[in-house]
């Protein structure tokens, strides 16, 4: 298998963490010496062995010489467990291939200098694998390194850009729909404006998706909420309320509100990502999904997909 092959297991490998690492990022790692995997691994929870680790366990005497790819910076810091870039060095692996360095303030390169120091060979993928492993942990990213949660847009529209259709309840079909209680579902927090809470009083549940846990749900702007609503408000000024958020373990808010909502986060440079469902429908009247803006806003990344009858965009404002 080629490096290019052997580091994509390792990103399915990270994969098999999804949902129990927190606040750890997801990690895989496999293990090869003379063209045979002796060793693979995945984070499985906060506090037990790094990928790393349990690619070493595996592996065993047959670690000495091998070459190690891994979708994340190995560790130098001492946390719940050891560094692992001196587990690397003990176990005596040759090589280490990463996707990715680590953005975590403790490591950040350090891991891969402690590699190189100890007469390792140290190799970044670079290109769409480094990429994939960016966006595996976008959200683990940004919490970690800017101090606030990774922020996501999320919009139904009509092809020209209008948030309601006339005489109808929804704007996009079915599959959009349940596309967007997954996402609820994947994600810490989920919130909207107070003029979509005086609108509709949203429950902003992951509902029908087999939901494991239901995210945060809440609403930013001036109270009081309506009786009965179980949002949390969220009354200061974003960039206090989202670092706030951070402290107490948000790493992805997913935003749901209007065009007043999505104009203040992006005019503040708070947007990351943008997902916009849309519908084959021209609405002709009614609010659109944007406000006006200062200044134009450059998106990285665009791509499209099917989404039953409609499509979705994709696009990143920051790189994660």
């Amino acid at each position: 298998m080629t490096d290019e092959e052997l580091l994509a297991r390792a990103l399915d490998l990270a994969e098999r963490g999804r949902g129990t690492t927190a606040p750890n990022p997801v990690v895989g790692a496999v293990l090869v010496r003379e063209g045979l995997v002796v060793g693979e691994g995945w984070h499985e929870r906060a506090g037990g062995p790094h990928a790393e680790i349990v690619a070493l366990e595996e592996a065993g005497e047959r670690a000495a010489g091998a070459t190690l790819y891994v979708t994340l910076e190995p560790c130098a810091h001492h946390g719940r467990t050891g560094p692992c870039a001196d587990a690397l060095v003990a176990a005596g692996v040759a090589r280490v291939v990463a996707a990715v360095a680590d953005p975590d303030p403790r490591t950040n390169g350090a891991g891969l200098d402690r590699l190189r120091a100890a007469g390792v060979t140290v190799e970044l993928a670079g290109g769409e694998l480094e990429w994939r492993a960016r966006v595996q942990n976008e959200a683990f990213r940004v919490w970690v390194a800017r101090g606030r949660p990774f922020v996501t847009y999320k919009a139904a529209m009509t092809l020209d850009g209008r948030v309601t259709v006339p005489g109808s309840r929804w704007v996009t079909g079915e599959e959009s729909r349940r596309r967007v209680h997954e996402l609820r579902a994947g994600v810490d927090a989920v919130a909207v404006g107070m003029g979509t809470v005086r609108a509709d009083n949203p429950r902003l549940t992951a509902r029908d998706v087999g939901a494991e846990r239901q995210p945060r749900r809440l609403a930013f702007g001036q109270g009081p909420l309506p009786a009965g609503s179980e949002l949390e408000l969220l009354g200061g000024p974003i960039e206090e309320e989202l670092e706030r958020l951070a402290k107490e373990g948000v790493q992805s808010l997913l935003l749901e509100g209007g065009p007043t909502l999505a104009t203040s986060f992006a005019a503040a440079g708070l947007l990351d990502k943008l997902l916009l469902f849309v519908a084959p429908t021209l609405g002709g009247s009614g609010p659109r999904w944007l406000g006006e803006l200062p200044k134009a806003v450059e998106l990285r990344r665009l791509h499209a997909e099917t989404v039953g009858k409609d499509t979705l965009l994709v696009a990143y404002v920051h790189e994660p």
